[in-house]
């Protein structure tokens, strides 16, 4: 999953440097809201669908959505240095006002609504760290700095003491959504949620704007509240359809050194649950100046995919690297290699969910009989994507072949561990013609005249309203 900005789009060429990021090994295209025109956004959309359709891929893109990104205004000369023991103003009276240089600081949400003295407000990805002291004003609040440090225009602050409620969704969310509602999103990312209500909030608000059904909604882990307790990070996974742990602001709201744990606890209740999850933040970070990752940031990718992550995001790797299409080619080489060389936690490690209903027995069960058997690959007949994500969520040491006739879907699924996906028209068979014909086409190197595949299909049927699974054996010729 690619970040796009500056390093990988540009009004000039950008389909070429997104088919070039695209051919090294990206599936997933993440559009940041905080930044960018929707004029720039709409670009990116089409260049992207144009790259995937030259190179006859399923994509997915992801509007990420800001949230309540707490961020300074403007900063005269983009710098204005500060000492231990200095006293800035932060006010929201001054959003729009032109910065003159003073501690007098334009700030873009009103935190004199919300804040407390005593509580603790980092700025500018935690690198100064202040108190705040007063509340002089309905719009302003003063801090006292911590230490010694720069800022600089439209830095991000972080309040990990502070309640903000349910408050999570910012006018200018809003108006991102009501924007990208008809321009063909695959998924949504709501940051800084502070509950499972928020999400729930968080899909009202995408009806009412006209997404279509199909529409994903993404969860982004970083919030204190959001990680309070495994019960909390449960309800949030189980009222969301992925999670995304965002490792970046949650360092500033939990503490760094609770990063690995949570990390752990949120992959072991998306594979209960059968949801896909996303690690963001830093996992290929040296590659911004460097053509090569460190050993560290090797172990940490192979380390995620090996305890089950099913996505491993770029962020400014991609948006503002100097090596975005060696930054994914070398994440590739590493989630390639480990998965040829490790184990990663299979179906007989972890049940996917604690009470199994009639789809995810038939795809748990389909799972072993490709284990016993030994196929080359399986393919999964899909109309609503579940059995392709409970087939993927049981980890199956071989390829999975996804088909469906909703394109959507089909873009959605990319996101899955372990899948291809296509789109076909319905008919009877035809996941396993799509298997001779991705054969014929060498798209499939079975290695022989014939291979050997696991058929998952499952189909709901409205008029009677009950599912109609099989699994079938087939030669693929």
């Amino acid at each position: 999953m690619a970040t796009i900005g500056p390093a990988t789009w540009s009004e000039v060429d950008g389909d070429k440097k997104i088919e070039e990021i695209m051919k090294a090994g990206v599936d997933i295209y993440r559009l940041n809201f905080s930044h960018g025109s929707y004029e720039e956004k709409a670009a990116q959309i089409r260049d992207i669908r144009m790259a995937a359709d030259r190179l006859g891929r399923r994509v997915a893109i992801v509007q990420d959505l800001q949230g309540p990104k707490i961020r300074l205004g403007d900063v005269k000369d983009n710098s204005l240095f500060v000492k231990t023991g200095d006293e800035l103003i932060l006010d929201y009276a001054l959003k729009d006002v032109e910065h003159d240089g003073s501690f007098n600081i334009p700030l873009q949400y009103n935190l004199a609504e919300k804040v407390k003295i005593g509580e603790i407000a980092y700025i500018f990805d935690g690198k100064i760290k202040t108190e705040i002291i007063e509340i002089p004003t309905k719009t302003a609040i003063k801090v006292k700095v911590l230490n010694d440090g720069e800022i600089q225009r439209k830095k991000g602050i972080n309040l990990p003491d502070t309640d903000f409620g349910d408050d999570v969704f910012p006018q200018k969310d809003l108006d991102d959504m009501e924007w990208a509602a008809d321009k063909g999103f695959d998924f949504v990312a709501f940051s800084f949620i502070q509950s499972a209500e928020n999400i729930r909030q968080g899909k009202e608000l995408l009806k009412k704007y006209g997404y279509p059904d199909e529409i994903k909604v993404i969860a982004k882990i970083e919030t204190k509240p959001s990680t309070k307790d495994e019960e909390t990070m449960e309800d949030i996974a189980r009222t969301a359809n992925v999670i995304l742990i965002a490792r970046g602001d949650m360092a500033y709201e939990v503490g760094m050194e609770q990063i690995p744990t949570i990390q752990r606890k949120l992959t072991r209740i998306c594979r209960r649950l059968g949801r896909p999850v996303i690690v963001a933040t830093q996992t290929m970070g040296s590659m911004v100046d460097s053509p090569v990752p460190t050993r560290a940031e090797a172990d940490n990718v192979a380390t995620s995919i090996i305890r089950g992550v099913d996505v491993i995001m770029l962020s400014e790797e991609t948006a503002v690297g100097k090596y975005p299409v060696e930054t994914v080619a070398a994440l590739k080489k590493i989630i390639i290699f480990t998965q040829n060389h490790n184990v990663v936690n299979t179906a007989s490690w972890l049940p996917m969910v604690e009470r199994y209903e009639q789809p995810d027995l038939l795809c748990k069960a389909a799972v072993q009989l490709a284990e016993d058997m030994d196929v080359n690959f399986m393919i999964t007949e899909t109309q609503t994507s579940w059995t392709t994500i409970a087939t993927s969520a049981n980890r199956p040491a071989r390829r999975i072949i996804s088909v469906t006739d909703n394109p959507i879907l089909a873009n959605q699924m990319v996101i899955l561990y372990g899948v291809d996906s296509y789109v076909r028209p319905y008919e009877r068979n035809y996941g396993q013609k799509l298997a001779e014909e991705l054969k014929r086409d060498g798209r499939i190197l079975i290695g022989k005249d014939e291979g050997t595949a696991i058929v998952v299909s499952g189909r709901f049927d409205t008029a009677v309203r009950t599912y109609s699974d099989t699994i079938q054996f087939r030669t693929i010729k």
